[in-house]
């Protein structure tokens, strides 16, 4: 099934230049991770009065967090288990690059809904902006086979457990993240 989906989608490919370039620019290793790195700045120095300031940079905490709990579990499920690349065992013409890591789970799927996540807890809006932009990033990755439908699923199942996991140890560990942005505060950093 996973085959047929990437098969499916990647006969796109060629069909529609305008289409192919959009993909290009949307499943590209800047976009989304850059737009999720600057919302996460922008929540840091974003709000009206100390307490709100607070939360916004507790969930910029938390959205650091949330992507290196993803990609250590990422890393964790490569080194036991390695998948072959879509464009590597189907017939399928590639439109990006072609990564040579594993394919399961997928790392983009993994950072992206890791940010969104974080950031929905703070602001739904933005965070659900940020869930359509991880989304669009991993169908991407698909429709250009450089990843398997399910290599996507999985990551964005570990992106949003590593995002419920920052959550709940900030809530159990809460004085650990005051410390963290009270010495940023000293500094004038906060």
């Amino acid at each position: 099934m996973d085959a047929r989906i990437v098969e499916w989608l990647n006969a796109g490919v060629g069909r529609f230049g305008p289409w192919d370039a959009f993909m290009e620019a949307v499943m590209s290793d800047y976009l989304a991770p850059v737009t999720g790195s600057l919302v996460l700045l922008a929540l840091w120095f974003y709000g009206n009065g100390d307490q709100e300031r607070y939360r916004n940079q507790l969930a910029t905490v938390m959205g650091a967090m949330s992507v290196g709990f993803a990609n250590l579990g990422i890393l964790l499920v490569n080194n036991h288990y390695f998948r072959p690349r879509p464009f590597v065992t189907l017939d399928v013409q590639p439109l990006f690059y072609m990564p040579t890591d594993s394919s399961f789970p997928a790392n983009t799927a993994g950072v992206g809904f890791a940010i969104a996540t974080a950031v929905f807890f703070r602001h739904r809006k933005l965070g659900a902006a940020l869930y359509a932009l991880a989304f669009l990033w991993s169908f991407g990755r698909v429709y250009s086979a450089v990843h398997y439908p399910t290599d996507v699923l999985a990551g964005a199942a570990m992106g949003v457990a590593a995002a419920l996991l920052s959550w709940g140890l900030v809530r159990v560990l809460g004085f650990i993240p005051r410390l963290v942005l009270g010495a940023a505060r000293s500094f004038h950093l906060a």
